[in-house]
């Protein structure tokens, strides 16, 4: 049995419309797991920052709400946006609410949590905010745990590392 390469896994945007990872195949992507209410929360400008940045040199951030953290995404998807573009004018995709842990645990994840962090660790992604940084063609090159902020130097680093242009 083959497995579905990363970039052809289904995804399903915020605001409902089917997609893939492929379409962002030829640049480098950041995928991170976010939730409005967390102390963590304000890593969006950093995320944003981000976006602005490297957009033109071949980085997509992905933004992947999520309410398995003690229930801090509770909102809908029309919340969610208005919440992100309001508070932290991000601009960046947004996909629909996923589990990214446990028997629900969205393909995206299965594949995105066999990647270990800088220590060594794979599996369940921790916390909100754990990032996932994927290299043009989709392969996972970096995986930085939630209290590593997006535009701490070896996340900046990794990034430029990967940059298509």
């Amino acid at each position: 049995m083959t497995e579905t390469p990363l970039t052809d896994i289904a995804l399903t945007t915020l605001d409902g419309r089917p997609t893939t990872l492929a379409e962002l195949a030829d640049g480098a992507v950041l995928v991170v797991n976010v939730a409005s209410k967390c102390g963590l929360t304000p890593q969006y400008t950093a995320l944003e920052q981000l976006a602005k940045d490297y957009g033109e040199r071949g980085l997509t951030v992905i933004g992947v709400p999520c309410n398995q953290f003690m229930g801090q995404e509770p909102g809908t998807a029309e919340e969610i946006e208005t919440f992100c573009s309001t508070n932290y004018g991000v601009t960046f995709p947004l996909l629909a609410k996923t589990d990214v842990n446990g028997p629900d645990r969205h393909p995206l994840y299965a594949e995105l949590t066999n990647s270990p962090d800088g220590s060594g660790e794979a599996g369940d992604v921790q916390w909100n905010f754990e990032k996932f940084l994927l290299a043009p063609g989709g392969e996972v090159v970096n995986r930085f745990r939630p209290r590593t902020v997006p535009d701490a130097p070896e996340v900046i680093a990794a990034i430029e590392a990967v940059l298509p242009r």
